[in-house]
């Protein structure tokens, strides 16, 4: 089988964003952007918001680390050292509050481990939040002037979004096609590689998550060794691709220039919230090489895709 990468046929269903989506993502966003209330006609309860300024001392001596100005804290959030939230209960702004709390054994900086110790605190305001309802009100408060038009400029961001990743996959589809007909079988120690970078996306994936691998393991059944191996058909499949692209890229000339590598780092400052200086501090050789592979890697898919018969459904 020779190396084919045009012509390549797919099917491109477009999924339109549903009602009950719509819904879902509108009631996320009203448990999300709750109206703020200050509290100014009783005392601070459970699970309202406290402004305060706090300082801590231990035996007499403040330590470092253990003062802050204008902090907030949600009483019963559990938040802060145990028995220092309940301690606030009943405070009202202007009030000076004096909480006194041992650490915990197994606290992060062994030097207060175990010990008692005492915030001298001041309350600067105190705030309760509820959620709005669904209507012009709520929309208001998130920029735009009804629940109308708020639906429909979320229906807007979601269907792009939607149709943002269909194209993703749809370009993946098509090169996992021309990678299959590239004859190409990697050494042992490519393949080692590439699992362990399915391992390390997997680590960071479930850390998001507040996860370990370890628990993973438990939680399916399954050792780090058997995870290994499920991993390896598809870092072969990801080194096939990483070929192809090389390949296609060779055959049609595809360059990654100046402006290309400016432009990907621009988008990757407006992402991350970022500004181009504080990316320079984390650019080095392996950064810049992994730009250009990604940029070379989206021209190449931009022109398989052009060279594809793709029907669209939808």
């Amino acid at each position: 089988m020779s190396f084919t990468y045009k012509g390549l046929e797919a099917t491109y269903t477009r999924h339109r964003i549903t009602d009950e989506e719509l819904d879902r993502q509108l009631e996320r966003l009203r448990q999300q952007t709750p109206r703020v209330i200050p509290v100014t006609d009783r005392a601070a309860e459970r699970g309202d918001t406290v402004e305060l300024d706090y300082a801590g001392f231990c035996g007499g001596e403040q330590f470092a680390g253990g003062t802050a100005e204008h902090q907030t804290l949600v009483l019963g959030s559990g938040t802060f050292i145990p028995g220092f939230e309940e301690q606030l209960i009943g405070c009202r702004p202007g009030d000076k509050v004096t909480v006194k709390v041992t650490f915990p054994q197994q606290y992060h900086a062994q030097e207060l481990a175990g010990k008692a110790a005492e915030f001298r605190c001041t309350i600067h305001a105190i705030t309760q939040q509820s959620l709005y309802e669904l209507g012009d009100e709520f929309a208001q408060a998130l920029g735009l002037d009804t629940l109308e038009a708020l639906r429909q400029d979320l229906r807007s961001s979601l269907q792009d979004y939607a149709d943002q990743r269909g194209q993703i996959d749809l370009e993946d589809r098509l090169m996992r096609q021309a990678a299959a007909t590239l004859d190409l079988q990697p050494t042992e120690a490519e393949l080692d590689k590439a699992v362990e970078e399915q391992m390390e996306t997997l680590r960071t994936q479930l850390a998001q998550q507040g996860l370990t691998l370890e628990m993973y393991s438990r939680f399916t059944g399954k050792s780090e060794a058997e995870l290994r191996e499920d991993a390896r058909p598809e870092a072969l499949q990801i080194l096939k691709i990483q070929a192809a692209v090389e390949e296609i890229a060779r055959l049609e000339g595809v360059e990654v220039t100046e402006q290309d590598v400016a432009d990907a780092l621009a988008d990757i400052c407006r992402q991350n919230h970022i500004t181009m200086e504080q990316l320079q501090a984390a650019y080095d050789a392996e950064f810049a090489a992994a730009v250009a592979r990604s940029v070379r890697t989206r021209k190449v898919m931009a022109l398989v895709r052009e060279a594809a018969h793709v029907r669209e459904e939808g």
